[in-house]
């Protein structure tokens, strides 16, 4: 039976999912698979997928970014990529994925990023000094709080 083809968002006019967002205890994954849909779509607007954000994920799990790309094209739902990244990362138990992801919600910034981090600060949350980790700013940019 044919896959049911999956609405790409358009990020043009719209935000991914936040990277606090999380499906089978991966943050991220949400967010990259609404950006590597809508890259698909063409309908990415300012939104890169394997970005540097997105490689944190393929490359702590050991997915393959197009091997990602080409389920996603095949229609997949998020459950079924959920499986193919299940079937393809590097084994990980649930504690260690639930690790994973805790630390990078609360990264921040390392001493040679920190003056980068506080000038986009001040421009895309200048009055919220609570924006201390690189996903609150994310989410400060995308005008979730």
């Amino acid at each position: 039976m044919p896959q049911t083809q999956i609405k790409a968002p358009d990020l043009s006019k719209a935000y991914p999912r936040s990277a606090n967002e999380s499906l089978g205890f991966y943050v991220l994954l949400p967010r990259i698979i609404d950006k590597c849909r809508a890259t698909i779509a063409q309908t990415n607007g300012e939104y890169k997928f394997n970005c540097p954000l997105d490689r944190q994920f393929f490359d702590w799990t050991g997915v393959d970014a197009e091997a990602f790309r080409k389920a996603l094209e095949a229609g997949q739902s998020d459950e079924d990529i959920l499986h193919f990244v299940k079937r393809t990362a590097k084994p990980h138990t649930d504690e260690e994925i639930r690790a994973w992801s805790y630390q990078q919600r609360w990264r921040r910034p390392d001493a040679e990023s920190q003056a980068k981090f506080e000038t986009m600060r001040q421009e895309l949350a200048p009055d919220n000094y609570r924006v201390e980790t690189w996903f609150q700013l994310l989410d400060a940019d995308e005008k979730r709080f």
